[in-house]
């Protein structure tokens, strides 16, 4: 007798293109049983819906998003309204208003003015970053705090939007946003465990069982986080399988290898073995490195073509060095200058130092130029896509392809270009920036539009659901050098598992944003059960 069966739906192993009839038997926290029903100390029946691998975020932050849910969170709004309401009821703390998940697109330009914060806070100081993480709303009362004023210059990795005049107008782009935060006091240690164990159950009720966090270590305005996964994986209380990627600090150089290697370190079901490298910002700022300059509203070339956070000679010496040292390299290239800046990194670390299994990895991918496509999988360098964003919003239409043009627009989130050329397709959140519900990722990725939109986002770009869901799986676990233990169905591996409400399979693609998550296991353990409802 085993310990658990699953029956009564079908099961997508991951090791083939469709759902198979079968139970899954486990025994010791592992797979020991695919096919006919045996006697089980306990029976779950799928009624009809389907057994899946742990999905894996490949690129999530759950300590930062964590500790935004405890603070002033404006990510359940999307008005200024909304935003002005959420933040004049925020009385946690006595001296700062922070927090953040407020969209771009709501805003004229992307940029929200200090005067219409200072309408709710008055001479408390608040700074809320983006949803994206990329760019920050302070009041007049934070700016005064930090001294800047008109004649405070723009950082190397930054932008301050100005009034007439110059004065600071209230939006922080990219690395300005640290001239403000480093006033902010920052969490405790006890704040971001805390932060980390809310992000944790949040997303073991999405069906998420194990992720990268790409972002560990110190960063402008935010405290160090590895202490928090080192003391939850000495407590036991990090139940998730985690590939920390140390921050490689962009105001610095080679003389920060040294350091790396001597954070990195395995503990439990943790393990920090991953650098990243962020090489630029973002498209909706003019921040993502760009071949090509952006275009004006008129439709005509400017001089701005983003910025590039490390240079690319440095760049690729870094990689090198660390590829070296065994170190996988996880990738922020947002714009088709970076992704070819990260591309001909791992190409050259790939010449010098032979091939290995370090498995490096280009998140986001928003531009590709196409003569790139075909260099991932040359390279064996991963694609880490985040499919939710591979659709029509206000921050795409309005924020985006005007400034991008259309034959550029076109090349965006090219994920059915680069699976026709074999690059290996893994798949994340990028959480808070974004919902980290891998189901809602994967319907984009089929459908290329949310659930309420039909207007497909270049629809040749889809994926199958296969595809899709493999990536979410079998992709991250790859990426993760987890593919030994789970990321498919199969006898041997850990039971990460994940019931759904139904089977995807077996119904039109465009309804596979309503699947829910019923039960999320780790190790054959239930760790998230959703409520009946009434």
């Amino acid at each position: 007798m085993v310990d658990v069966v699953f029956t009564g739906g079908r099961v997508f192993t991951g090791t083939s293109a469709e759902p198979v009839e079968a139970a899954v038997a486990v025994e010791d926290g592992r797979i020991v049983r695919i096919g006919a029903p045996i006697p089980a100390r306990e029976t779950v029946d799928l009624k009809g819906g389907l057994l899946v691998a742990g999905f894996q975020d490949a690129h999530v932050h759950p300590v930062f998003a964590g500790l935004q849910m405890g603070n002033c969170d404006l990510s359940g709004e999307h008005s200024v309204e909304g935003y002005l309401a959420v933040v004049a009821t925020y009385t946690t703390g006595d001296t700062w208003i922070t927090g953040g998940g407020w969209s771009m697109d709501v805003f004229p330009g992307g940029t929200p003015t200090r005067q219409l914060l200072d309408q709710v806070t008055g001479e408390r100081p608040a700074l809320l970053t983006n949803r994206d993480g990329h760019g920050a709303w302070a009041n007049t009362a934070a700016l005064r705090l930090a001294g800047i004023d008109a004649s405070t210059p723009d950082p190397f990795d930054g932008r301050i939007e100005r009034e007439p005049g110059g004065h600071p107008a209230g939006t922080l782009h990219e690395g300005a946003m640290d001239l403000v935060a480093r006033h902010v006091p920052p969490p405790t240690g006890d704040e971001m465990y805390e932060g980390l164990l809310r992000g944790q159950r949040h997303l073991f009720g999405m069906g998420v069982t194990g992720w990268q966090d790409a972002m560990v270590g110190a960063y402008p305005g935010q405290p160090d986080n590895l202490p928090a996964y080192l003391r939850a994986a000495g407590e036991g209380t990090l139940q998730a399988r985690v590939v920390g990627a140390l921050w490689w600090d962009r105001e610095r150089g080679l003389e920060q290898i040294p350091e790396l290697a001597e954070r990195r370190t395995t503990k439990n079901r943790f393990a920090a073995t991953t650098v990243k490298m962020m090489l630029d910002g973002v498209a909706e700022n003019f921040t993502a490195a760009m071949l090509e300059p952006y275009l004006d509203g008129c439709g005509c070339p400017t001089s701005n073509s983003g910025l590039s956070f490390v240079d690319p000679e440095m760049t690729r010496e870094a990689v090198q060095r660390l590829d070296a040292l065994g170190f996988q390299i996880h990738f922020h290239a947002l714009g088709d200058r970076a992704v070819r800046q990260a591309l001909d990194a791992v190409e050259h670390a790939r010449r010098t130092n032979g091939a290995n299994d370090n498995r490096h990895h280009l998140a986001h991918l928003q531009v590709v130029h196409p003569d790139d496509i075909g260099r991932f999988a040359r390279a064996g360098a991963a694609a880490n896509m985040q499919p939710l964003w591979a659709s029509h919003e206000k921050q795409m239409d309005e924020l985006t392809i005007p400034f991008l043009g259309p034959e550029r627009a076109a090349q965006q989130y090219p994920f059915g270009d680069l699976a026709r050329a074999g690059a290996r397709l893994v798949a994340g959140s990028d959480w808070s920036v974004s919902s980290p519900n891998p189901l809602w990722g994967i319907h984009v990725a089929v459908n290329r539009s949310f659930p309420s939109d039909e207007n497909p986002f270049y629809p040749d770009q889809a994926l199958t659901l296969a595809q899709a869901l493999t990536a979410y799986t079998a992709g991250s676990a790859w990426v993760n050098h987890l593919d030994d233990v789970t990321g498919t169905v199969q006898v041997g591996k850990r039971a990460d598992l994940v019931v759904l409400d139904r089977d995807p399979f077996a119904a039109p693609p465009s309804e596979i944003g309503a699947t829910e998550v019923v039960r999320t296991y780790v190790d054959g353990r239930l760790v998230y059960e959703r409520k009946a409802t009434a």
